[in-house]
């Protein structure tokens, strides 16, 4: 009996692993797509006068790691250098173009 005990509890704590990771996995895609998605919309000349690199440098960065993300989605050194790409955007960039954008 412990022993079925023991195989359902393992079972069980797979399982549980395996949503959790595949959850997170596709919470980091949709912040990528989203940072991606957004610097598609920003104009060049916003991220010149910020001094935030280029649109291009963006693009670039951002849908390299994207298409990582997809294809080598189980590299985890991948993944966190492009996700630390996004929310540098995310976090950093992204606020000092739409302040620009609004004056």
């Amino acid at each position: 009996m412990r022993v079925v005990v023991a195989a359902v509890d393992a079972y069980l704590a797979f399982r549980i692993e395996s949503y959790i990771t595949t959850g997170l996995w596709y919470v980091l895609l949709v912040v990528k797509a989203f940072a991606l998605g957004d610097s598609v919309f920003r104009k060049d000349e916003f991220f010149v006068a910020a001094d935030k690199q280029n649109k291009v440098f963006w693009l670039l960065v951002l849908g390299v790691f994207f298409v990582l993300h997809l294809v080598f989605g189980n590299s985890i050194f991948l993944n966190m250098i492009g996700t630390v790409a996004a929310l540098v955007y995310l976090i950093d960039v992204r606020p000092t173009l739409r302040a620009m954008h609004q004056r």
